[in-house]
């Protein structure tokens, strides 16, 4: 399934770079037959960067040369089955000296794809894993508001002790206990 709005560079806009390499890519797998196969590759590749932190730090030593960052991406193609379209995508940053960007690139296509499907970017922060219950009430109440299209995107966050944090887009609803803590603070001191 392809990355949603949400999981995007946590929320950081693609550079320049990032978004013209994307916009390319994502012109060519769009004019083809299936472009839903090759975003999910994408995302199992950047799946594969996230989870690796020894290919992050690749990613960003500017002393990782032409050769071996070749070497690294048919050995990627190959172990996770990426296929020819995503193989030259790799080889054409490689070759334009891009590739510490091959990760925002990535992500930047599956941002393209995103937007094109008018999907809306859900963050939802909790003390304890959301319930199914739970994450199907979080639905209901989203498609009652007009959010249709949500890619949710659930992070674990103990500090808040309870309830849960809602970003849709840019907005942000705190229903967290520390956030109401933190807001009676604010107001106890405005009152001293």
């Amino acid at each position: 399934m392809p990355v949603t709005v949400a999981q995007q560079k946590r929320n950081k806009a693609p550079s320049e770079v990032a978004q013209r390499y994307a916009r390319a890519f994502y012109e060519i797998i769009t004019a083809g037959a299936d472009a839903s196969a090759v975003l999910e590759r994408i995302d199992l590749l950047v799946k594969a960067f996230d989870d690796n932190a020894d290919l992050q730090v690749l990613l960003s030593d500017p002393r990782f040369d032409t050769r071996n960052a070749s070497e690294l991406a048919s050995n990627l193609c190959k172990a996770l089955n990426l296929g020819d379209d995503i193989r030259r995508l790799i080889g054409t940053v490689i070759q334009n000296g891009r590739f510490s960007k091959l990760v925002e690139i990535l992500q930047a296509i599956l941002l393209l794809d995103a937007q094109a499907r008018r999907e809306v970017s859900v963050e939802v922060s909790t003390a304890q894993s959301l319930t199914d219950e739970q994450r199907n009430r979080l639905i209901a109440t989203l498609k009652e508001a007009g959010y249709d299209n949500t890619a949710i995107t659930e992070r674990h966050d103990p500090s808040l002790l309870g309830g849960m944090v809602v970003r849709v887009g840019s907005v942000l609803f705190d229903t967290s206990i520390a956030g109401r803590l933190a807001r009676l603070q604010h107001a106890m001191k405005g009152a001293a």
